[in-house]
């Protein structure tokens, strides 16, 4: 039986982060721009276990729990500014939002 090789798992993140990273910078619903900054979390925690498992140290399966505790938390911020931008301003479009407007 063979492993998977270290370099499967940082292809892998490496699109997933890339993915990201384009949802948000061409996409325009707030919605998208949120799940790609997620997505790129994502990718980062799968190379810190990776190193991690790689290396035999336990400091990248502790770095991901920290990652996924700020990603919890934005998630719940995220969201919650998300619902009062849609319902002041009836758009999720970022081309849309202006602060400066009522």
């Amino acid at each position: 039986m063979s492993a998977v090789p270290i370099s499967w798992y940082l292809t892998l993140s490496a699109v997933i982060f890339a993915l990201g990273v384009a949802g948000f910078l061409f996409r325009h619903n707030i919605i998208t721009v949120f799940m790609s900054i997620e997505l790129m979390l994502n990718a980062v925690n799968l190379s810190f276990v990776t190193f991690s498992y790689q290396l035999k140290q336990v400091n990248g399966h502790l770095f991901t729990f920290f990652v996924m505790v700020v990603a919890a938390a934005e998630a719940a911020v995220g969201l919650a500014i998300i619902l009062t931008v849609f319902k002041n301003r009836s758009t999720l479009n970022i081309d849309d939002i202006d602060s400066m407007k009522n």
